[in-house]
């Protein structure tokens, strides 16, 4: 339920709207400059001044090594490394809206109730036996089989979660975190049993990978996930007006005319692609999903009309920044990006929990 003391609820619906859509505008420009940052700083010091030489080279064919090295980085590593970088925090945190809004709890973000750990299971089997019983898998899908096997890991553990946590045709959200922690442990014990039975290199790459990281980044990648930004895209308008009229409960929201039941299976069907296609590309980033969506309706309040877009404008904006501090911190090396989001998401869920308690959305 909405806290009638905080200056959201007493701010009148028009300039409630007004403030949703300044946040908008607001968050594009800060992806904007997520971006240029994103292209301008990295271990070998090309900035993107370079640009403009490296487009020039480009058209009409690199004369000198330093051009070769330009483009090589800026177009090569870190244009891609952006792109999905703004992928996957756009995925990350409208999955964790989503969830927060058919769950109606601050809390439900997809790591804490255990989609991203299954998602993660489902990669690191495809990593860790992708020459043996997992080949066919490999063979079928190719440069897809990774995020294909995410994405089936998130939605086979969304899909467990639902029936669990499913009463009378009412989902128990107490009942759905616990069953959540339960699953994502199985799902880590399972993962951890595969590293255990890995050799030292096999196991370094699924340890880094499970640390999440954007350093993996190439064109490929791209194309494997544009799949997943096509259903995202298509999908999300659909279920606006569905998780607005969760906020009110799912019998009010019946009464609206909403098919609840086609819904909640359309919002987990998006939530698993979003998880895994993230998880896919960028291994196991946490935090992004609690952090964006509270943030924005601190602001601008709970119409999803407002937090889906923002969440995917802010997401993008606040990884692809994670992501440059990953990269300067310790640099010519890198830091994983799931520590980084941890140490900045962590303080702000700890404030959100010890604030909140498990309660509603704002």
């Amino acid at each position: 339920m909405q806290d009638m003391t905080s200056p959201i609820a007493r701010t009148t619906p028009q300039r409630r709207e007004r403030i949703g859509y300044q946040l908008i505008f607001a968050s594009v420009l800060l992806l904007v400059a997520a971006v240029l940052v994103s292209l301008s700083f990295g271990a070998t010091g090309i900035t993107l001044g370079a640009l403009g030489r490296v487009l020039h080279a480009y058209v009409y064919g690199a004369t000198d090594s330093a051009g070769v090295t330009e483009q090589l980085v800026l177009l090569g590593i870190r244009l891609p490394r952006t792109i999905l970088g703004a992928f996957v925090g756009a995925a990350l945190a409208v999955s964790g809206a989503m969830m927060q809004g058919l769950f109606r709890n601050p809390l439900a973000d997809p790591g804490i109730i255990g989609v991203s750990s299954g998602a993660t299971l489902a990669a690191v089997i495809t990593i860790a036996f992708g020459k043996t019983f997992a080949a066919p898998w490999m063979a079928a899908f190719g440069v897809y089989a990774l995020p294909f096997a995410a994405f089936l890991g998130g939605f086979l553990t969304t899909t467990l979660l639902v029936l669990i946590a499913g009463r009378r045709g009412q989902l128990m959200v107490g009942t759905l975190l616990l069953a959540g922690i339960a699953i994502g442990a199985m799902a880590g014990a399972l993962t951890g049993l595969i590293a255990y039975a890995s050799d030292d290199r096999e196991l370094r790459d699924l340890t880094l990978w499970s640390l999440g990281s954007l350093s993996g980044a190439s064109w490929p990648k791209v194309i494997a996930i544009l799949p997943f930004v096509a259903v995202i895209a298509i999908m999300l308008p659909r279920v606006v007006r569905a998780l607005n009229g969760f906020l009110l409960g799912e019998a009010e929201a019946f009464h609206l005319g909403i098919d609840v039941e086609r819904m909640k299976w359309l919002i987990v069907v998006v939530t698993a692609a979003c998880v895994g296609a993230a998880v896919a590309v960028a291994g196991l980033v946490g935090f992004v999903g609690i952090v964006v969506p509270h943030f924005i309706r601190l602001i601008a309040g709970p119409d999803h009309r407002i937090v889906l877009p923002c969440s995917a404008l802010l997401g993008g904006a606040l990884l692809l920044f994670a992501d440059v501090i990953a990269r300067l911190a310790v640099k010519p090396a890198e830091l994983p990006l799931g520590i980084v989001m941890a140490a900045i998401g962590a303080p702000v869920f700890l404030h959100l929990v010890l604030r909140r308690g498990v309660g509603g959305l704002e």
